[in-house]
């Protein structure tokens, strides 16, 4: 396994708190993993994961129920925090005792933020210590994990950057796991970033058009909004400045089917009437630091490209393919609103990202990522795989995800554009239920065959 092998080591594990209401009991657990898991005897890292359980089952039923390891999106996602279960969680707790990881880093699995990370040492040292939090690191805290919990292969639920990790889970311990499914998370396996990102401006650009045409009147406010920011100083809530490049991070409402329309909403409360002249609503403000605050998930800057990052330095990619698409530039005619690309300008413009600037240069010049996929081994895949493809995706290209699906032995692609990147958000049960009964079929068909031969 590219990050050790988990056999050499065991996870300590402390459950925590028990807890019941509106028909789900839930049970937290506590994990100590290697912090490198190719040597298990130097630091150690906590992961946390909560058990969700429906109510209908009583303990003992529980008990016997298998495991269902959900991946969330990221990187740097801690788990959801639900109250109750709907969604693809009410279809997963009829059949399976749900684990939601707390990914390494995130949630209460040894946090990384702008207070923590100092506490590893120099900027260097903290850049080697983020270098173990990618796909192939959470995949051996995952195998501990199922070992500490005494669980057989399970099956694991991947959205987005949990698709990538599901990817990786294939990849190099393929054993422990019973069935997978993601969802708008199929990663391209090989080349450079800059490849992903020339997909993804293109896709971005053919949104921002879609958008624009749904509400013609947006097109003037978001150039309006730009240039009114290159006049006028406009602090956000945190006290920083926003820019104009900043605020074009509001195209990240575009991934969504109903947050896309969230965007406009957004935009009209735009500009009020001062003493001053017109100047942008505290509404407005609070809003959108909402969306260009990091603040939340650091994590997500500071590694995003690395997701990318197999034997070569990513060194800014998005930021560097950007050139290419002069209509993104904040000070175009009618620029357009953006992705989740992350720019080095960052790191200077954030609070929370600012004192992380020297880490994240670091992490954007390592020049020898590991492999974070085994191709041979996907080659020969046997573990019964089904994936959600959205055509329209912003954030994954379907042309990068449709080259991944070939080169997975048995992966069943759904493509669709009845959903963007948060389709299981929006009909998760239904997206969940599609999944598993396409694995399920192709296991039964596959024992078929056994018995037959």
């Amino acid at each position: 396994m590219a990050a050790g092998n988990p056999a050499a080591a065991t996870a300590g594990h402390t459950v925590g708190a028990r807890h019941a209401f509106r028909g789900v009991r839930t049970v937290e657990h506590f994990f100590t993993v290697p912090l490198d898991h190719a040597h298990p005897g130097d630091a150690e890292i906590t992961v946390f994961a909560r058990e969700y359980v429906s109510a209908d089952h009583t303990d003992a039923e529980a008990a016997a129920l298998p495991w269902l390891l959900f991946l969330q999106g990221g990187p740097g996602g801690r788990g959801n925090r639900v109250t109750s279960l709907s969604g693809w969680m009410k279809a997963a707790a009829r059949e399976f005792r749900i684990l939601m990881l707390d990914q390494r880093g995130s949630g209460l699995s040894s946090p990384v933020d702008r207070n923590t990370l100092p506490l590893r040492g120099s900027a260097e040292e903290q850049a080697g210590y983020l270098a173990f939090f990618r796909a192939d690191s959470i995949v051996a805290d995952a195998e501990l994990i199922r070992a500490a919990l005494g669980a057989a292969p399970w099956t694991v639920l991947g959205q987005s950057f949990g698709g990538f990790c599901a990817l990786s889970y294939l990849s190099f311990a393929p054993a422990g796991l019973k069935e997978v499914l993601i969802t708008g998370g199929l990663a391209p396996l090989q080349g450079p970033a800059e490849r992903v990102y020339r997909a993804t401006f293109e896709r971005v650009a053919a949104r921002n058009a879609e958008y624009f045409a749904w509400y013609p009147e947006d097109r003037e406010r978001v150039t309006r909004i730009a240039r009114h920011l290159e006049l006028h100083e406009e602090l956000l809530p945190d006290g920083s400045r926003l820019t104009p490049e900043r605020f074009q991070m509001v195209g990240s409402f575009l991934g969504g089917n109903t947050r896309v329309d969230a965007l406009h909403y957004l935009l009209e409360d735009a500009f009020v009437a001062t003493p001053d002249g017109e100047r942008l609503s505290d509404a407005f403000l609070e809003q959108v630091r909402a969306q260009v605050s990091r603040a939340a998930n650091p994590l997500y800057a500071v590694l995003h490209e690395s997701i990318y990052g197999q034997g070569q330095a990513t060194d800014w990619a998005a930021w560097r393919v950007l050139g290419e698409f002069p209509d993104f530039r904040p000070d175009a005619d009618a620029p357009l609103l953006t992705g989740e690309m992350v720019y080095p300008w960052y790191f200077e413009q954030d609070p929370a990202l600012q004192p992380l600037r020297e880490v994240a240069e670091l992490l954007a010049a390592k020049p020898d990522w590991a492999p974070l996929y085994d191709l041979e081994q996907l080659a020969a895949n046997t573990v019964p795989v089904a994936a959600a493809v959205y055509r329209d995706d912003i954030y994954v290209d379907f042309d990068l995800s449709m080259e991944t699906a070939a080169a997975v032995r048995g992966l069943q692609a759904w493509t669709t554009a009845d959903f963007h990147h948060d389709g299981i958000g929006e009909d998760g049960e239904g997206i969940f239920r599609r999944l598993l009964g396409m694995v399920r079929a192709e296991t039964t068909v596959r024992s078929e065959r056994t018995v037959r031969g």
